[in-house]
């Protein structure tokens, strides 16, 4: 579109409308804004009248909310556009990375071709940014994070990415340390890891290899934890020490931290104070059947927490279809979260913590100045799209329209 245009009737969160202390519903109303260069650049009342001869596309009273942040899935994994295949029963995670490193080399697609179908599937669902873990190993040396890479280029100007060098098979185990070290050198921007304990064999000698791949690197760090009860907690805590020993605060997340579920909430809330000291984002996919970080006690405690939804369709799970919205509603529910603010408030953790209202009923999205990166969905309210997972109708990244159907 034209680099300067009106986005008319768009749907936009006003406040929430209160009876005897209790909130309702939100109340929204319909607004004109104008985009320029990818960016809001002013917003009035529907009402107004336009007197420019700017060109308009008229929204059709669609909620716009953020678009979405896809903060864990693995590109290079997913078996998305290739034949159908369940998973293969295993004993364990080294079974598993065997069976996957037989499998990927014989399908008929290309990573490329398999990570774009993702890709597509994300920008259609809402997603303008995707941090994706990239397999690193000895077979394979550089190849999956090249194909991931071409993938990208395909949907150059659709969205933004990270790119994190993961050893699946242990950073340790297989002395990925090269490889992770090339890696970054090549466009990835994290170091990966996995369980430094039952995966590597040895927590302090894992976690001191990242965090000076790391810093000798200027990236972050983003660490697969699956390791349970005290042993994750351990290790949590050792990270933190050496995050702010090194200066890496606000550069280290934690996926799944499954030991954060398993763990007293007394013993959690003395984690969540070790984590916002040091600056860890906790990455949680929403499992169902496994115990998971306490998303709301986390938040509470000021720690940075994303969704992502990790596996899907791929040698580890035939499940998944990309939708940040339903695992945003799956919190919510697991959560009890089902009264309006609760359910609104959800949304910041797959926005990077944008939400149209602050806990408050304050508007605070969208301002003048912020980048025009927007879903439009069929819905009257934020708490509505989370919990019935409400059909988006428009994605928009930097003032273009990347997907659409209106």
């Amino acid at each position: 579109m034209n680099s300067t245009f009106w986005l008319t009737n768009v749907r936009l969160e006003t406040d929430y409308h209160f009876v005897n202390g209790t909130i309702t519903k939100t109340n929204t109303a319909c607004a004109h804004l104008i985009i320029k260069d990818g960016t809001i650049a002013e917003i009035v009342a529907a009402d107004s009248l336009l007197n420019d001869d700017y060109p308009k596309k008229d929204m059709k009273q669609l909620l716009a909310l953020p678009s979405f942040i896809e903060k864990h899935c693995h590109l290079d994994k997913t078996l998305l556009s290739d034949k159908w295949r369940a998973v293969t029963p295993v004993n364990n995670i080294f079974e598993r990375c065997e069976i996957e490193k037989e499998v990927l080399p014989t399908l008929h697609t290309t990573i490329q071709q398999r990570a774009e179908e993702l890709l597509s599937r994300y920008v259609q669902l809402g997603v303008t940014h995707v941090r994706t873990h990239v397999d690193l190993y000895p077979e394979v040396g550089l190849k999956n994070l090249e194909e991931v890479q071409k993938a990208f280029q395909t949907f150059e100007g659709k969205l933004s990415y990270e790119i994190v060098a993961f050893p699946q098979h242990g950073l340790l185990r297989t002395k990925a340390t090269s490889l992770i070290r090339e890696a970054l050198r090549s466009g990835a921007g994290f170091v990966g890891g996995v369980d430094p304990a039952t995966v590597d064999g040895d927590i302090e000698a894992s976690l001191q290899q990242m965090v000076e791949l790391a810093v000798e690197g200027n990236a972050g760090i983003d660490l697969h934890l699956h390791d349970p009860d005290q042993l994750g907690t351990f290790t949590m805590k050792r990270l933190a020490q050496l995050t702010k020993e090194a200066g890496l605060q606000g550069k280290v997340a934690i996926s799944h931290a499954f030991g954060l579920g398993d763990v007293s909430r007394s013993e959690a809330e003395e984690m969540a104070d070790i984590l916002r000291d040091a600056g860890i984002t906790i990455v949680t996919s929403v499992p169902l059947r496994r115990k998971f970080p306490p998303v709301g006690l986390l938040n509470s405690k000021g720690v940075p927490v994303a969704i992502g939804c990790d596996n899907i369709f791929d040698v580890w799970s035939p499940f998944g279809n990309g939708d940040l919205l339903e695992r945003a509603g799956r919190l919510a529910k697991s959560s009890g979260w089902g009264d309006e603010r609760s359910l609104a408030q959800t949304l910041q953790f797959i926005t990077g913590g944008k939400t149209p209202l602050n806990q408050a009923g304050e508007q605070t999205w969208p301002k003048v100045g912020d980048s025009a990166n927007m879903v439009f969905l069929e819905a009257s309210c934020s708490a509505e799209a989370i919990a019935r997972r409400s059909q988006r109708k428009a994605t928009m990244f930097k003032g273009n329209f990347v997907s659409s159907s209106i």
